[in-house]
């Protein structure tokens, strides 16, 4: 009988490696145009790069990301994909989306055009550029939801009855170091190497190598499918039928976990959007380092993710950890809605943001798998992914207009309103979790209990 590969040690933590290191690159690139805010906004005699985005058209283009993903169910779509042709058919799809929408984007931002693009449903009137850009942003965000629920599925295959969560923390840090890096680097990159094009050129060159580095572990996941499938206990990826999403749409934990998503993620990535911009306006930061600050929040979770998931593993707990990370991100929008202009209290909240940020994913992802089978477990993130890219697509608009509306006339933003809604996101995601701690006593989820079997 021959050993499967995930029961060594280090070739499975090799096939952690080398997705992690596709995913790290893909949210390098989802981050790269979030410090660059203040250089789109302004125009060449401003100092800017002569692109003239409004805080509008700015909210607009960093919504696109779920655009497809959620209009056109694409997400939802790429997850019965996953279930039904398997990790590395899908995988593979997904970094060539991604690769080929850098590159649609890159081409809009390197390049003039004249015009506007009036959309229907008074949606509002945005610049032809930004409208490709918009396009581009969009088939890489189809294409990195995917990537990520097939590199967490990928990551169950390999460590469920191991060290699962830990896993999927280092995962997470790894991916938190590429947006790091987008956050502390895009701006002085873009600044030195002559404008927002070159710094998408960079990263559209990372996704090209996290294409490459996928096609390798397709190598070592089709030797793993043929050890499991010789040792007799493999289960089928085609064995989905859509009769099964009815266990997805009873089941109250996956939709109290999906609702989690939903409101944390909402109150944390599109507010990394616009935190830069909110530091020189707000807390008076230079503008060139302003992306630092927003950065300690990432750095952050690059331990504390791996750190907390190790204590999932050994003790459990892993609803009470989604509830702790809750509060501390309500406590910290709150903060940052006062009118405190002390750049200390910021860099503050930046870290207890970042305890949060380590908290949540760290428990939340490695628990979908005790609620969800696994031959259902694509269609499951695919699922939470979807509902995730509703908040990832509507509330960067909803925060660009809130923004635009409060901003004055000497172009000073008053961000009261907008750390307000972030705020509200923290406090239901805190109904949610006391819900679903309720949930796992009365339903026996296993949440409560550790991963190491």
């Amino acid at each position: 009988m021959a050993q499967k590969l995930s029961d060594s040690a280090a070739m499975r933590w090799t096939a952690l490696v080398i997705v992690s290191l596709t995913m790290m690159f893909g949210y390098f690139f989802t981050d790269v145009m979030s410090p660059l805010e203040p250089l789109l906004t302004e125009s060449v005699t401003e100092g800017g790069l002569g692109l003239g985005w409004t805080s509008d058209e700015y909210g607009f283009f960093s919504g696109s990301y779920g655009f497809f993903n959620v209009f056109l169910l694409l997400l939802f779509f790429g997850g019965i994909i996953l279930d039904k042709f398997g990790i590395r058919f899908t995988g593979i799809m997904s970094t060539v989306l991604m690769f080929g929408g850098a590159c649609i984007k890159y081409y809009a931002v390197s390049r003039g055009f004249a015009g506007h693009v009036v959309l229907p449903l008074g949606i509002g009137t945005y610049s032809t550029q930004v409208i490709i850009a918009c396009l581009g942003f969009a088939i890489y965000g189809v294409g990195c939801e995917i990537a990520g629920i097939t590199v967490s599925k990928v990551i169950v295959k390999w460590f469920t009855g191991h060290e699962l969560a830990l896993a999927m923390g280092l995962q997470v840090a790894l991916a938190r170091l590429g947006t790091a890096a987008a956050l502390s680097f895009s701006l002085p990159f873009a600044t030195r190497a002559g404008g927002v094009h070159a710094s998408i050129a960079l990263g559209a060159a990372l996704l090209c190598a996290g294409m490459i580095a996928f096609v390798a572990y397709c190598v070592m996941d089709r030797k793993e499918d043929r050890a499991t499938a010789t040792s007799g206990i493999q289960e089928s990826e085609d064995g989905f039928k859509f009769s099964d999403l009815s266990q997805l749409f009873q089941n109250p934990g996956f939709w109290c976990v999906t609702l989690l998503c939903l409101m944390f993620y909402a109150g944390v990535f599109p507010f990394l959007k616009f935190a830069t911009k909110l530091m020189v306006m707000k807390y008076d930061v230079e503008q060139n380092v302003a992306g630092l600050i927003p950065s300690m929040l990432p750095y952050g979770t690059i331990v504390l993710t791996p750190l907390f998931g190790f204590i999932y593993d050994k003790f459990g707990k892993g609803a009470t950890l989604m509830l702790i990370g809750s509060v501390l991100l309500t406590i910290v929008h709150t903060v940052f809605a006062l009118p405190v202009n002390n750049v200390a209290v910021a860099i503050a909240m930046m870290l207890v943001l970042g305890v949060a940020f380590g908290l949540v994913p760290s428990a939340m992802w490695p628990s979908v798998p005790k609620l969800i089978p696994m031959k259902l477990l694509g269609t499951a993130y695919a699922l939470i992914f979807y509902i995730q890219n509703i908040g990832l697509s509507m509330v960067p608009i909803m925060i660009g207009k809130v923004n635009q509306a409060n901003t004055s006339t000497d172009g000073i933003i008053d961000y009261t309103q907008t750390m307000t809604i972030f705020a509200v996101f923290g406090a239901v995601a805190i109904v949610i979790s006391t819900v679903l701690i309720h949930l796992d006593k009365t339903k026996g989820y296993g949440l409560q209990q550790k991963n190491i079997k």
